[in-house]
């Protein structure tokens, strides 16, 4: 399930700040902000199910996850491929995530 929470989570909170970008930074209508406040709840709403005895555990392992995401974001949407030191440093934090989130503690 985690691995299915943590995505939607980051590509609703990339949405939910993109929705801020475009207005701020894009001149686009204030109206983006109540899809991006929506998408905002959203992800915080998602991480809440992930299986975690210690928010801040879950929270940083997402970390890792939201930066690859990020990349995803940067190529499908913003029309940018990510070069090889992006998917390096992807690859780096997703190890730290799965570091973080996959041992089973006592």
């Amino acid at each position: 399930m985690t691995f299915v929470l943590y995505p939607l989570a980051a590509f609703a909170e990339i949405a939910g700040c993109f929705a801020f970008w475009a207005w701020l930074k894009l001149d686009r209508s204030p109206l983006w902000l109540v899809p991006g406040m929506l998408s905002l709840a959203l992800f915080a709403w998602l991480l809440t199910l992930v299986p975690s005895a210690a928010a801040g555990r879950a929270f940083a392992a997402y970390g890792g996850v939201y930066i690859a995401a990020s990349l995803v974001w940067l190529w499908l949407i913003e029309g940018q491929r990510p070069d090889r030191f992006d998917l390096t440093g992807a690859a780096i934090c997703l190890i730290g995530a799965a570091v973080i989130l996959l041992p089973q503690r006592g």
